[in-house]
């Protein structure tokens, strides 16, 4: 493992002749880095290297870190998709409820114990083309506001003086 070690420190000097220091590509750093991990830890500072052996320990660490990091990343980045069976639903209800909006098809999913965001419903609507305004209460009048309520007591206090 040594001679091949060294070797291969060998082709990266002759790579880059002319050089000042040389650079070890991220596959050279690697080769070396599975190579000289294997031997003693008292060994390596007796070899012949370009790079101290502290460096080509830290070179197999972020390897094996990479490596850990590629395995574990999730095959499927982001949101999981809603339920067929959900999606049927809230469009069924849809359907059967035309004056319902996304937020009362939204608290009837609550209702019936299905955890469902309210935009998750919009969305859902919007992708099937249903589009409608979330259901409000029934609009007042104009003059509903305007005008203050009269009062049927009197104005006066009902406290006696002594």
């Amino acid at each position: 493992m040594e001679i091949l070690a060294l070797r291969h420190q060998s082709t990266v000097l002759e790579r880059q002749l002319g050089e000042e220091r040389p650079r070890f590509h991220p596959s050279d750093r690697a080769f070396l880095a599975a190579l000289l991990h294997q031997l003693p830890l008292d060994v390596l500072p007796r070899l012949r290297l370009l790079v101290r052996p502290d460096t080509v320990l830290r070179w197999h660490r972020d390897l094996l870190t990479r490596r850990h990091a590629a395995r574990s990343r999730p095959k499927r980045p982001g949101r999981p998709q809603t339920v067929r069976s959900i999606r049927t639903l809230v469009l069924g209800l849809a359907r059967e409820n035309p004056s319902w909006g996304y937020r009362r098809l939204h608290g009837e999913l609550l209702v019936l114990g299905i955890k469902l965001a309210a935009s998750t419903v919009w969305k859902m609507l919007k992708e099937a083309g249903i589009t409608r305004r979330p259901s409000a209460p029934a609009a007042r009048g104009p003059t509903s506001y305007a005008r203050k309520p009269t009062p049927c007591w009197p104005a006066t206090s009902s406290k006696q003086s002594p």
